[in-house]
């Protein structure tokens, strides 16, 4: 089978691989129908050292069911399903937590021994824990969005519950890629009073007003922490959605918060320094966030999703197949789009 392999910085190929395969009695076998770049995949497209023996990749992805493995209830040949980007049993102590993302027993895609979701097929360890039907058809309009459930709006909908966003809280939300409109989405979903969105792409913050951003900061650095604090009042605000990674964008979200505010960061964070100066822990700020439990939002936000409450899958901009790979890595590091869909 076809599936896409990382050998260092820009270097991304699609090659044959073993045909995915049940090892053990947990498995299921899935055939991708729908799949995607994620933004933290361009991470290491920027900076992995070069390896001989390359890495996996892709971690979010919809499929039919092709097979199950001897323990695997609950699902059959011909089920559409939904991945979290990160697999699990979903019933050891952790997971009854909500907290999937630590499972005792889980793992991410492309991991030694374990397919990538950027390919023609996956063998899914913990297939009952991990898999999440669709009640929907196969060509449905709602798939893109349904996509997103694997890890963008969950992600989005992560970072707005644990910065408590809610009715009569107002938000910063930094980051304009997809898990920054989703984060949008998501504090609107909740019912945000007021949602300030840092992003200086016009075509991407337009989309980020259409899913409830009331005002749109071009500013970075301190003069968009003081656009922000104009905006508000000079106080900041409730919560703080960072959804970029890097320290300049973590100082700014300390710089927005209002005291005794919540700033979560579900940017994967590109280094170890965590600024949480003196003049932040004597205003009371909370630093929360972290790697989203996908897998403990999805059912909860599928209704709204298929009641087309909420369009998470308009983040994204461009499908390409599977031989396409390589130049879709281009084009969302050179930002020519916002997120790539892959159809094998």
């Amino acid at each position: 089978m076809r599936a896409t392999i990382m050998y260092g910085a820009h270097d991304v190929r699609i090659e044959d691989v073993p045909d995915a395969t049940l090892r053990e009695p947990t498995d299921a076998l899935v055939r991708i129908t729908q799949s995607c770049i994620c933004g933290s995949d361009l991470w290491p497209y920027g900076s992995m050292p070069h390896s001989d023996k390359g890495r996996r990749m892709g971690h979010e992805f919809i499929g039919t069911v092709e097979d199950v493995g001897s323990d695997v209830d609950g699902l059959a040949k011909g089920d559409l399903v939904v991945a979290p980007f990160l697999w699990c049993d979903n019933t050891c102590d952790l997971c009854a937590e909500g907290l999937q993302s630590s499972c005792r027993h889980g793992g991410g895609w492309g991991s030694p021994g374990v397919d990538g979701g950027q390919g023609e097929a996956v063998r899914v360890p913990q297939a009952r824990g991990t898999l999440v039907k669709l009640p929907v058809a196969p060509d449905s309009a709602l798939l893109p969005s349904l996509l997103t459930l694997s890890d963008v709006f969950c992600t989005g909908h992560h970072c707005a519950v644990t910065a408590k966003v809610g009715p009569r809280t107002t938000v910063t939300v930094i980051g304009d890629g997809a898990v920054g409109l989703s984060a949008v989405l998501a504090a609107k979903r909740l019912g945000a009073e007021r949602i300030l969105l840092m992003g200086r792409h016009q075509e991407r913050t337009d989309l980020g007003r259409e899913f409830g951003a009331t005002d749109v900061i071009a500013e970075r650095g301190e003069e968009g922490i003081e656009r922000v604090r104009e905006l508000t009042g000079g106080d900041g605000t409730h919560a703080v959605l960072e959804c970029v990674g890097t320290t300049s964008s973590l100082e700014m979200a300390f710089g927005v918060a209002r005291d005794g505010g919540f700033v979560s960061r579900v940017g994967v964070p590109q280094d170890d320094d965590v600024p949480f100066a003196r003049k932040y822990f004597m205003r009371n700020i909370t630093l929360t966030g972290g790697v989203a439990p996908a897998r403990a939002y999805i059912e909860e936000l599928m209704p709204d999703v298929l009641d087309g409450v909420v369009e998470p899958g308009r983040v994204f901009d461009r499908t390409i197949g599977i031989e396409e790979i390589p130049d879709g890595y281009r084009a969302m590091a050179d930002r020519e789009a916002l997120k790539v869909l892959i159809r094998p």
